[in-house]
């Protein structure tokens, strides 16, 4: 994590943003991609969880500039991951304000039938939504699964492992929130093998890590380059 106490107009700010991708939760990474446009501050609001009008209100915008660097490193830890099939032995899953830790080593089967199924019309949805909106030509070579389509198969795959309950469709659904706050290194492995597995339907390609790439990228050169200008006048 980097850590800093910013001035603002009422006090100080305390910011806190990760700085290893192994801090940043799968939340915070849907929160990103959501984003159309990536400015610094709504990166660095996502990040530390400070909301973007308080970050307005710090009374010099140069300190702001120091997470930066931070941010960009996390864009190319991103695109490393995706790369890496390692998938965790287990993870711990915070429910109903207890620690629970789950078994995901061996077999990675989506069980019971019901969450199975679920599973599938989520990737279906996923696929059926990309061909809506870049047509049915080879979509198989650039389609790529959002985040939120990730977390609610994880969802699925771990509520009655997580709770002991029987399968209930909209409790498992709503575990979505739950899921929210695993590691972003734990949830994207786990993800990953379903979307290539279950039931094999996409093909596996990097299009979407390298717009989020650049999607960072481009907030950070935008950024400085404004600030240089401003500095020259």
């Amino acid at each position: 994590m980097i850590e800093r106490n910013l001035a603002t107009g009422n006090g100080m700010l305390r910011v806190r943003i990760p700085s290893q991708l192994n801090e940043l939760s799968l939340g915070q990474m849907i929160a990103l991609q959501n984003e159309k446009e990536l400015s610094d501050i709504q990166a660095i609001s996502i990040l530390s969880g400070v909301p973007a009008n308080e970050l307005m209100q710090i009374t010099n915008g140069n300190e702001l500039m120091q997470f930066t660097d931070t941010i960009l490193s996390l864009s190319h830890q991103i695109k490393n991951l995706y790369n890496s099939d390692t998938i965790p032995k287990d993870i711990t899953l915070i429910v109903n304000s207890k620690a629970v830790k789950i078994s995901v080593s061996g077999n990675l089967a989506v069980e019971p039938a019901g969450a199975f199924m679920a599973s599938r019309d989520i990737i279906a949805d996923e696929i059926t939504a990309h061909i809506k909106e870049y047509g049915e030509e080879d979509w198989q070579q650039y389609f790529n699964p959002s985040l939120l389509a990730c977390g609610k198969i994880l969802a699925q795959y771990f509520y009655c492992k997580a709770t002991g309950k029987p399968y209930d469709e909209y409790k498992a659904a709503d575990f979505f929130e739950t899921i929210k706050e695993l590691r972003v290194t734990e949830a994207l492995p786990i993800a990953k093998h379903f979307f290539t597995v279950y039931p094999n339907l996409w093909t596996q390609r990097t299009g979407y890590w390298h717009r989020l790439l650049r999607l960072l990228k481009n907030a950070l050169v935008y950024r400085r380059l404004k600030s240089s200008a401003m500095l020259t006048r």
